[in-house]
Parts: structure tokens; C-alpha cells; sequence
């Protein structure tokens, strides 16, 4: 090679020039045949949601138009009785709305620690969504409501929030969403209950002697991160206290997180008394929202052996053990009459209905049925 006063002479057409800025950003990633097929789905359902919500005026409006015709082809004659007699008759065959409970404040909170957000795919923070969904529309339907929060909420999980689901949940009543841990929301929750909002004791707790937790002499509610790989079985929900439950949808790829969360913060365990009452043919790991639901019954019921029986999914194949009793049902919610009604938890809600809607409970639990299932995940 040729030498000058200045180095070597580089032949300019051997040099290779790196690529420019411009072209390294034209080197996307190949994506796969799924990946583009669940992109085009997404899309094509944003894109008709508008058409969706004309397609639901014009059915509702061609039911009333049904329901008045019929009103009007049954009137026997038109004397103020007989109009009266077919106004009545039209109104008995009009599907009533669905009574309207009365829901009492407990001094009880129940926190979904949501701080997993990058130990799951797109598809399981979906279904942690869904089940954070029916967890909220059961707790304000529930007889006995809990003060409830959601702690570490960021990431993927609030993106998906606020634009797939529009932020709606920033109108929801009776839930607190918080960018802190679940130390913190536990912390806000004792504030809440000991202040004039907190609750009242009834229910399960009707017939409990406590003094106020602001008092000296009263006994401190207690902090619990509900585990099933917890030592400790859990005997019976207290007042004034605040139940954490593992907000994640892992297909049980990563054992005894949340126990391991828990003891590093030096926090108290336990697990649901599953295996005190009932014979289970899979896992003693329940969704979240399942997890919820159990102990609303509880607060209404006390007595774990129905609130199984009536929230476990009949897919776990779950089954009293033999000697188990239940506690009939006079016994249980009659007692409370005077408190609240006695009614069926009506919030079985997916994502995809408060997408267009905004809020859970326009839908009954037929519609919600069609949606997408609430995913099994790790502890609880």
C-alpha cells in the first residue's frame, strides 16, 4: 500500500461507510403472523365502535316500539278501565330492572397489589384488568362493601387504562388507585377506616365488641397479604383491618412471588381456609376477583363453606368435605334484614364492555358472561 506525508492512501471505493441514521431506522423487526393478526383484531374493533353504539340505539329503540305495539294491541276497549287494566298488563310483561340494593360501608379494606406489571405478557395484564374490573363492580354491588384500593398502578396496566379503556376508571366510586406500594395503601386504608367514611360495624362484624381504633384501649386491626403459599391459614376477617391480595395473571410461571414479596417486607401471611372445607381436584390458586368475592360473602354470610360453594368455579371440580356443614340461610343473612338486602352480587364485567360503555354495571350478568374469563393466577 502507497504511503504520503499524511499515512497511507485509502482507495475511497473499498471504505465502508456505516449506515445513516435514517436508514437504521427503516430496520424494523419482523413481526409474526399472530402478533399481526391480534394488531388487525385490535384495530378493526377500535375502528366500529362507533357503529357498535348505533347498532345498540337501533335495537333499543325497535324494543320499546315492540313492547309499546304489543301494549297497544292487547287494549280491550278504551274505557279508563280497560286502558288501565292493559296499561298494567304491559307493564308486568316489561322485564323489570334489576332492584337496587342497599350496600353498608365496612371498616375492612382490601388492597390488589398490581406491582408485577413486568413479569407479565399483554394477554395476562389483560386478564388482570378484566379481574380488577369485576373485583370493583362486585364491592359496590355487594351487601357489605369493602374500602378498596389498588397499589404500585402504573405501567403497561394503567396505559392500557387509559387508552384502551378511556379512563374510566377515574369516575369510579369506592376504589382508590395508587402509583405507591402495597405498604403505602395499607397505610391509607388504617387513615380511612379510623375517619368518619371508614364504616360501620354490621354484617359479620354486627355482633363484634370493638371500641374505635382511635381509642387507647383498642386492639389494632392487623395487615395480611393473602397467599396460598402462605404457613398460615386464615380463620376469619376482623374489623379495622386490610387484606393485601397478589395482583398478577402468570399461569404459575413464577412460585411463591408473592409470599417471597411479603416476608421480605416482614409482612403477616396467610391463605384462605380452602382446604379446611372443601376437596379440590387442581390448585388451591384463585383469580383475584374470586378472591374478592369470597370474602364479600364472608361479610355477609360468615361461613367459608357457602362462600366457596358459591364463588369457586365449578371447573376446579370443588367439593365440601365430608362432616362439613353449612350454615343455613336463615340463620346468616336473614339475620341482617334490617341492615341490607339479601341480594345476588350482579357485577360479572369484562373490559370490553366498559370500553364502550364506561362504567360495569349497564351490563347483567348474561352479557357478561360472553366476555372474556377472569385467567387463574398466582397467589392469593
Amino acid at each position: 500500500m502507497p504511503y504520503t506525508t499524511q499515512g497511507p492512501v485509502v482507495d475511497e471505493e473499498t471504505v465502508a461507510v456505516p449506515p445513516s441514521d435514517a436508514a437504521q431506522e427503516e430496520i424494523v423487526p419482523t413481526l409474526s403472523k399472530n402478533k399481526l393478526k391480534k394488531i388487525r383484531r385490535d384495530q378493526a374493533w377500535e375502528e366500529g365502535r362507533e357503529k357498535r353504539k348505533e347498532v345498540r340505539k337501533i335495537r333499543n329503540k325497535e324494543r320499546k316500539e315492540r313492547k309499546r305495539a304489543a301494549a297497544d294491541h292487547d287494549v280491550p276497549s278504551q274505557s279508563p278501565q280497560g286502558k288501565r287494566k292493559a296499561k298494567d298488563d304491559a307493564g308486568s310483561q316489561v322485564a323489570k330492572k334489576p332492584k337496587h340494593f342497599k350496600t353498608i360501608q365496612l371498616p375492612i379494606s382490601f388492597v390488589i397489589d398490581c406491582g408485577f406489571d413486568d413479569l407479565m405478557l399483554d394477554g395476562e395484564r389483560k386478564s388482570l384488568a378484566s379481574q380488577i374490573t369485576r373485583s370493583y363492580s362486585d364491592n359496590c354491588r355487594a351487601p357489605f362493601r369493602s374500602c378498596l384500593f389498588v397499589s404500585s398502578f402504573g405501567g403497561h396496566l394503567k396505559e392500557r387504562y387509559d387508552t384502551v379503556l378511556s379512563g374510566n376508571h377515574r369516575n369510579w366510586k369506592g376504589i382508590r388507585f395508587l402509583e405507591g406500594d402495597f405498604e403505602e395503601a395499607a397505610h391509607q386504608a388504617d387513615e380511612l377506616m379510623k375517619g368518619d367514611s371508614g364504616g360501620k360495624l354490621a354484617g359479620a362484624f354486627r355482633q363484634i365488641e370493638s371500641t374505635h381504633p382511635a381509642e387507647p384501649d383498642a386492639e389494632p386491626g392487623e395487615v395480611v397479604y393473602l397467599t396460598s403459599d402462605s404457613p398460615d391459614t386464615l380463620t376469619e376477617l376482623k374489623p379495622y383491618s386490610t387484606y393485601i391480595i397478589g395482583g398478577i395473571v402468570d399461569k404459575n410461571r413464577h412460585k411463591g412471588i408473592c409470599y417471597k414479596r411479603a416476608m421480605d417486607r416482614g409482612m403477616k401471611t396467610a391463605k384462605l381456609p380452602i382446604g379446611n372445607y372443601m376437596e379440590m381436584t387442581s390448585r388451591f390458586v384463585l383469580a383475584t376477583n374470586h378472591v374478592v368475592e369470597i370474602m364479600l360473602r364472608w361479610l355477609q354470610l360468615r361461613d367459608w363453606a357457602m362462600a366457596f360453594l358459591q364463588v369457586i368455579p365449578k371447573r376446579k371440580g370443588g367439593n365440601l368435605k365430608n362432616g362439613v356443614g353449612i350454615l343455613s340461610k336463615s340463620s346468616t343473612a336473614s339475620t341482617h334484614e334490617d341492615e341490607a338486602n339479601d341480594g345476588p352480587f350482579e357485577g360479572k364485567h369484562t373490559e370490553r364492555e366498559i370500553r364502550d360503555t364506561g362504567h360495569p354495571e349497564v351490563f347483567d350478568n348474561n352479557t357478561a358472561a360472553k366476555g372474556t374469563g377472569a385467567e387463574e393466577q398466582q397467589p392469593p
